[in-house]
C-alpha cells in the first residue's frame, strides 16, 4: 500500500535544486523563442533570468515549462519590450480559392513578403497562429493548398554594426 499511495520525501535541497532547474529552462525556452521586437536580435537566457528575478517570478513544479514560459512571456512584455519571434510560412494557394482566402488570412499574417500570380504567399506569422491556419487552408482549400514552415524563427544573425 505504501508503494502504490504513498508519496516520496525529497529534501529541501533537492526541491531547491529542481525548481532551480526549471526556473533555468523556463528562462532557455524563452530565450528561443523571443526577441527584441526593434532589433529582431534573441536575448540572452542569462538577461531573461535576470528579468524574471526582476519581476519575482516564482515557479510552479506542478505546471509544464511551456506553459509557463508562455505565461513569463506576457508578463515580460509589461516591463520590457520583448515579443516571440515570427514564423516563416510559405502557403500555396489553388487560383479559384486562393482570393478569398487570401482576405481571410490578411488578419493573421504579421508581414507578407512576396506574392506571386500563381498564389504562392512567403509570409510571416505569430507562431500562436499557425494552427488557426493551418486549419483555415485545410477546411477552405479541401486539401489542395499546401503550408510549408520555412524557419521557425526569423531572427537576426550575427554581429551588429554601429554607425
Amino acid at each position: 500500500q505504501i508503494l502504490s499511495k504513498g508519496e516520496l520525501q525529497v529534501s529541501d535541497k533537492e526541491r531547491h535544486t529542481q525548481l532551480e532547474q526549471m526556473f533555468r529552462d523556463i528562462a532557455t525556452t524563452v530565450a528561443d523563442e523571443c526577441v527584441n521586437p526593434d532589433t529582431k536580435r534573441p536575448y540572452t537566457v542569462i538577461l531573461i533570468e535576470r528579468a524574471m528575478k526582476d519581476i519575482h517570478y516564482s515557479v510552479k513544479p506542478n505546471k509544464s515549462t511551456k506553459q509557463q514560459a508562455l505565461e513569463v512571456i506576457r508578463q515580460l512584455k509589461e516591463t520590457m519590450q520583448i515579443e516571440r519571434a515570427h514564423m516563416s510560412l510559405r502557403l500555396v494557394l489553388p487560383a479559384k480559392e486562393g482570393k478569398k482566402l487570401k482576405e481571410k488570412l490578411k488578419p493573421l499574417i504579421k508581414v507578407i513578403e512576396d506574392f506571386q500570380e500563381q498564389l504562392e504567399i512567403v509570409c510571416l506569422v505569430d507562431p500562436g497562429c499557425f494552427r488557426e491556419i493551418d486549419e483555415l487552408i485545410r477546411r477552405e482549400t479541401k486539401g489542395k493548398g499546401t503550408l510549408e514552415v520555412l524557419s521557425l524563427k526569423d531572427v537576426e544573425e550575427g554581429d551588429e554594426k554601429l554607425e
